[in-house]
Order: structure tokens, then sequence, then C-alpha cells
């Protein structure tokens, strides 16, 4: 009697790759990425990893090499460029390289630390379940403040306040911020030298100045600005 043999034959799996197309590995154009900063943080990039995991054994090692690869950001290396997140404090447009940027949260309450007198150090805030250091910027760059929070020569806009946080060396923290406006992508060469007229404090804390749209960003360096946070906290 002769048996049927049955074959275990491979469904192509769909996956609509959009990291490769509009995220940090294409052109950078898609929407999600003012909210989620990066790929690896937008759920639609964790279901596609999700579904690339649950197909066939002979197909895992391909997929965890997908995963990793569009984890690792080396494409972005290789072809020298660089991402940073643009948003404002007060009236300045600032930039934080979004390596060393996790997440974008809604505003949540920050419990004031006894005994912690520093401007810069606001407390602590629950973020996932971790209670994370919260600081200001503007009090860390010496960015002016009216009593309402604005700068003298500010005019109304429609930007809703988040808190970035970011990370440096193990080291996490949250910094409030009035308005996050969008990723941007650059060449290596692109930072410009920082100007005499910037600010000292944040001249001191940026590595270059970037052109954004009809104005200049300021491109922190997440090192001088933890190493700022951490002498305040001492």
């Amino acid at each position: 009697m002769v048996r049927p043999v049955t074959e275990s034959v491979a469904v192509p799996l769909r996956i609509d790759d959009c990291w490769n197309r509009i995220g940090t590995r294409g052109d950078g154009s898609c929407p999600k990425l003012a909210e989620h900063m990066r790929c690896l943080n937008c759920p639609v990039f964790e279901q596609n990893a999700a579904a690339l995991l649950d197909r066939p054994l002979d197909m895992a090692d391909s997929a965890l090499a997908d995963i990793t690869t569009a984890r690792s950001g080396a494409p972005e290396m290789a072809s020298g460029t660089h991402s940073a997140l643009v948003f404002r404090v007060a009236d300045e447009w600032l930039a934080l390289p979004t390596e060393a940027l996790r997440h974008i949260d809604d505003v949540r309450p920050i419990h004031s630390l006894p005994h912690r007198r520093n401007g810069a150090v606001l407390g602590v805030v629950n973020i996932r379940g971790t209670l994370t250091v919260a600081a200001s910027l503007a009090n860390l760059l010496q960015i002016e403040r009216t009593a309402n929070g604005r700068t003298e020569a500010s005019a109304p806009r429609t930007g809703y306040t988040r808190m970035l946080v970011a990370a440096h060396q193990g080291e996490s923290a949250v910094f409030p911020v009035d308005e996050v406006d969008g990723v941007m992508r650059f060449p290596a060469t692109a930072p410009m030298p920082v100007p005499a007229t910037l600010a000292q404090a944040t001249a001191s804390h940026a590595s270059g100045v970037l052109a954004w749209r009809a104005t200049t960003v300021g491109l922190l360096a997440p090192g001088r600005v933890f190493d700022t946070l951490a002498r305040s906290l001492r």
C-alpha cells in the first residue's frame, strides 16, 4: 500500500516591511515616527516582528536576522546618516539623537524629592512601573521662562507638552518638553559649529546646530546633558 507523501510547504508570509520604506531604514517619512521616534518602539513593527518569529522553523533564522538588523540601526550608520528628535523647550528648538531616546510619554505626575533644592531636578516620575529621575532642560540649559512658563517672545503654538525618556550609559532620565516636532534625518557632515550667539549653557551642551525647516536647532550631546544632571543630583 502506497501512502501519500505529505510535505510541509511554507506559505509565503506577506509582511509590510514599512521600516525599510518609510521608517528609520527608509526615507523617514512615516508619520508614526513623531510619536515613537524609532521603528523598534512602534506597535506595527512589534506585530510584524512577532509574525516573523511565528513562521516555520526553517524560516526562523532569516526572520531573526531581519529583526536584529532592523533593531541595530546598522544600515543607518553604514550610510553615514543620523537621526534626531526635534522638540521645543520654551522658545528654544533642540534635538536629541534618537539612539539616546527610549520613548515619548504623555505628561505624568512628578513626585518631588525631600530636601532637594536643585532647580534642575524636578523629582521622580513613574514610567511604565519604574521610578525615573525627572529633570528640567530649561534649568539645565538656563533657558529663561516667564511666569506663565514661556519666554517673552513666545507666540501661541499648537504643540502639546510631552515627556522624553532618554538614557545614556545605563542611566535614564525624563525630560518634560513643551512640544515635539518630529524626527529629522541628516548626514554626519550636516551639523554646523555652535554659534557664539547661542546661550552659553545651551552651547556647552550642544555638539552643533542643524537647519530644520525655517529655523535652526541645537543638537544636544547626551553625554554632556547627563554629566550635568549627575552633578545636579549630588
